[in-house]
């Protein structure tokens, strides 16, 4: 019984000893000798899914390109919003209601985006919603152009598209600025009429994330969905 008696009391030593180990990087830990740097404070939480975080919340941010992408991520909940995605179809029909179903009656997109003849997006849609009608309307209604479709894509998709001259109508970045904050067919998309859920936030916000987000450099999203980590 003696040798067994001492192998315990020297397990029973080792265990002591860890524990004091244990308790005094616990201690110093906690002293911050060797505390893990503190994580970032989060975004505030949304209240509603209608809101649209302003550009004030993404400070807490401190890596310029990380701020950037979580502002281009933030935009585009509204560019991915029906609103703002039906009329930016990949292909040549203009999609309608929360659910992105085709245009109904159907038409098609024709050479310049606004239909063909005797089907011209003006023929129904005038530069105002008709309520009784239950008819959308904005000035210069129409389609996106095919390089800028954005059903589907994800916001980093999105991203590359809007940067690009080739496929954004050969706008700058300051014109998208603009674009995004001034153009009466994207204010619509706040004032949709007849029971149509409008896209989160309004204009103002929305374009001055769009602003933000070129002033920290315009970076892109790097996965396919979600906030990008800080």
């Amino acid at each position: 019984m003696g040798a067994p008696r001492l192998a315990y009391r020297s397990h029973a030593a080792v265990a002591m000893l860890a524990g004091g180990i244990l308790a005094a990087f616990t201690a110093c830990a906690g002293k911050g000798g060797l505390a893990r740097a503190p994580s970032p404070s989060p975004l505030p939480a949304r209240t509603r899914a209608s809101e649209l975080r302003a550009v004030e919340a993404f400070a807490s941010i401190a890596d310029r390109a990380m701020r950037s992408k979580a502002l281009f991520l933030e935009a585009s909940r509204v560019m991915l919003h029906p609103r703002c995605a039906n009329c930016h179809p990949a292909d040549d029909s203009p999609r309608q209601g929360d659910d992105g179903a085709l245009h109904d009656p159907p038409v098609v997109r024709g050479e310049d985006d606004r239909g063909v003849t005797a089907m011209r997006c003006s023929a129904c849609h005038q530069e105002a919603n008709l309520e009784l009608a239950r008819v959308p309307g904005a000035r210069e209604w129409r389609l996106a152009p095919k390089g800028m479709a954005w059903v589907g894509r994800s916001p980093a998709s999105i991203c590359a598209q809007v940067k690009d001259p080739a496929r954004n109508g050969g706008r700058s970045l300051a014109k998208i600025v603009d674009h995004a904050a001034h153009d009466p067919l994207v204010a619509w998309g706040w004032a949709p009429g007849h029971g149509r859920t409008p896209a989160p936030g309004d204009q103002e916000r929305f374009g001055a994330l769009v602003a933000a987000w070129v002033e920290t450099g315009a970076a892109c999203p790097d996965g396919e969905r979600g906030e990008p980590k800080r």
